[in-house]
């Protein structure tokens, strides 16, 4: 393969600018003549972003009633809403999916390699979670949504026939796709930008959490546990829990709503530590406050147990309860471990731009086999 490859790259949507998209603009400082393709674009979120300045084509979806306020509305026209897009004169396609991306279709002759964050949450494991959530396991209304999920996970196990090559954003992720898909994926760590955070003096004596303030990331299991222990909190981030959030919230928790990466720079370079409690495919805020020299307390499922070295750059609890959150703030705040800023900062830089792009292009152009079936190894030797 050379390097004269006409790319497409496919996102499931871009409704702003979170992980996905960090990604996706260090995916395009590679390959800078690659149109997206993608079921939603809501391009004021994008000022100031790569992004911005790209080719972007946006499905159908994009034009529906309410698609602004709520394109995961249309969840059921995903489906054909991908499979619309003409790839056709394309060499390579990347998609980058957690829900639908990966179901474009191809022709013969054609490569198509998916980025994957997670198999349709959804509809896979964490389909009880979303059902009793939801109030959807019992009742005739739920049938509908139910029946839904049941064909979403259909077409989307077919789908996964269509990629000739997965790559998982985690080892755990990767698993998902195992379970899912019965296909194997290479890991490939994002990209995080490592360099734009730095451990700040006087540290000062509040604990955080960066997120999207959505329902999965069970954010009211941090402010709960920090209402009780009294102990400063701040929680950064939008999202619907908005609201509901700040009517649980005791005195001693601030959520500022969305701050600017100076900001969160800052906040995180003086934290006391970064708590999280989601289970989280990868987790780029969780490296982004190790940079800053601010230790990661965590529940130890997912793509935190890759990125946080327990009892060395962060404390992992096994629990997803206000009790855990409150034992493992507990043992960090009258605990004798001692986290050093030069084993958080070495730690992060392990998830850097460069190793990211370098492993992508090796990929793309055919030389992936060096990364398969690679196994997680992390101790303390190589910090």
């Amino acid at each position: 393969m050379n390097r004269d490859l006409k790319i497409a790259l496919v996102q499931d949507a871009l409704p702003f600018i979170g992980g996905a998209e960090k990604l996706l603009e260090a995916v395009l400082e590679m390959f800078p003549e690659a149109p997206i393709f993608t079921l939603f674009y809501n391009p004021e979120a994008f000022k100031g972003s790569i992004i911005r300045r790209h080719s972007v084509q946006p499905s159908f979806i994009n034009r529906l009633p309410g698609a602004k306020r709520g394109y995961r509305n249309y969840l059921p026209l995903f489906p054909l809403a991908i499979e619309q897009f003409d790839l056709s004169s394309f060499d390579v396609i990347l998609s980058f999916s957690y829900a639908a991306a990966h179901g474009v279709l191809a022709v013969p002759g054609q490569r198509h390699i998916s980025f994957t964050y997670t198999p349709l949450r959804q509809a896979w494991h964490q389909y009880h979670q979303f059902v009793d959530g939801r109030g959807l396991k019992f009742g005739f209304t739920s049938w509908p949504k139910r029946v839904m999920l049941h064909y979403l996970r259909l077409w989307d196990l077919a789908a996964s026939q269509r990629v000739d090559q997965f790559a998982a954003v985690s080892h755990w992720v990767a698993g998902l796709i195992w379970r899912a898909y019965r296909r194997s994926a290479q890991v490939i760590y994002p990209p995080v930008d490592v360099q734009n955070f730095q451990p700040l003096e006087p540290r000062d004596n509040y604990y955080i959490c960066v997120s999207r303030l959505a329902r999965r990331k069970k954010l009211e299991l941090l402010v709960a546990a920090f209402t009780r222990l009294g102990l400063p909190f701040i929680l950064v981030g939008e999202g619907p829990e908005d609201k509901r959030l700040r009517r649980l919230a005791g005195p001693n928790i601030r959520i500022p709503g969305w701050q600017p990466d100076r900001i969160v720079q800052q906040l995180l370079g003086r934290a006391r530590a970064f708590v999280h409690v989601a289970e989280e495919e990868f987790g780029i805020a969780m490296v982004e406050a190790q940079a800053a020299g601010c230790p990661v307390i965590a529940y130890g499922k997912g793509g935190a147990a890759e990125t946080v070295v327990d009892g060395q750059t962060g404390l992992l609890f096994n629990e997803q309860s206000v009790e855990s959150v409150m034992s493992a703030v507990e043992k960090f705040e009258f605990g004798a471990l001692k986290f050093a800023v030069s084993d958080l900062r070495r730690n992060a830089e392990r998830f850097n731009k460069k190793r990211f792009q370098q492993e992508t292009l090796r990929l793309v152009m055919g030389e992936a086999s060096v990364f398969e079936n690679q196994e997680f190894a992390y101790s303390q030797n190589m910090l």
